[in-house]
């Protein structure tokens, strides 16, 4: 059955004035217009498209990659405004309507927005929503203590950034946690450091400590053989020159250093660490 909004293989009927139309089962034909027909084809030809209703609400196939499909999360340009609503750009030739009840906060062109996008049952168009919580599961999987998770930067707050968590639920990632520069609609890999009782969670971009500590231990002693057994760097250097070499917090850094310590790896003294002679 044909999926509207997103990627299909479809079947190759006939040529047209117009291009290429194809076999959208229950849904009829589908127009691929000429400038996205293949440099070859044939009839019976199986074509990997991307299917959506076009302004005439005719659903048309293109090989263009768009920014987001059906039931994405992405951070979006409004690039029109009109009575009924918003307008973003999703990389098509048609832009996705984000109608007024559906903007958690009046959307202004030139500004970008996390954006949820659907498909309308009633109108079978694809329309966008800003008011992202509705469409999440929130509470119904309990995640693990580091547990590794996807996620997407979608609030700054006075205390940190709140991220969409696997696309189900929402948490915190602190200030104190953020070593490197984020901003709203980045993805990237994390980690769930607590699941409170009351449902929040907390969340880092970094591996569980353990974890850290023994692949940092592996990227300092490389890092001293590589600078000529010395490196400028102690548990007492400033934070930023240790993220600058390592992406690693200061904790992290010194609990790794004196892991190497303790095994006689290194010795420290006021120039930096070098390996440790016999």
């Amino acid at each position: 059955m044909i999926k509207i909004g997103t990627w299909n293989h479809l079947e190759v009927l006939r040529e047209i004035a117009h291009g290429l139309v194809l076999d959208g089962e229950d849904e009829g034909d589908v127009l691929m217009p000429t400038k996205y027909k293949p440099a070859e084809w044939a009839i019976g030809d199986d074509l990997y498209v991307f299917v959506y209703p076009d302004s005439d609400d005719r659903l048309v196939a293109t090989t263009e990659s768009p920014i987001a499909k059906v039931d994405d999360f992405a951070l979006l340009e409004c690039v029109d405004v009109n009575k009924i609503g918003a307008f973003v750009d999703i990389g098509l030739t048609k832009d996705i309507l984000v109608p007024y009840r559906e903007q958690d906060t009046r959307m202004q062109a030139g500004y970008k927005y996390v954006v949820k996008i659907y498909l309308d049952k009633l109108s079978m168009r694809l329309v966008g929503t800003t008011k992202i919580y509705r469409w999440l599961d929130r509470g119904s999987v309990t995640f693990a203590e580091n547990q590794e998770v996807e996620l997407m930067i979608i609030e700054k707050t006075e205390i940190g950034y709140k991220a969409m968590v696997n696309q189900i639920d929402v948490g915190l990632i602190y200030n104190k946690e953020i070593f490197q520069p984020i901003k709203i609609g980045d993805k990237m890999q994390g980690y769930v450091v607590a699941t409170r009782p009351d449902g929040k969670i907390d969340l880092s971009l970094h591996k569980p400590a353990v974890e850290k500590v023994d692949d940092l231990t592996d990227r300092i002693l490389a890092e001293i053989e590589k600078n000529d057994g010395l490196l400028e760097l102690t548990d007492k250097s400033d934070p930023e020159d240790i993220y600058d070499t390592f992406q690693s917090s200061k904790k992290t850094f010194k609990r790794a250093v004196g892991s190497l310590y303790k095994q006689k790896l290194i010795t420290i003294s006021e120039d930096g660490m070098q390996l440790h002679k016999e």
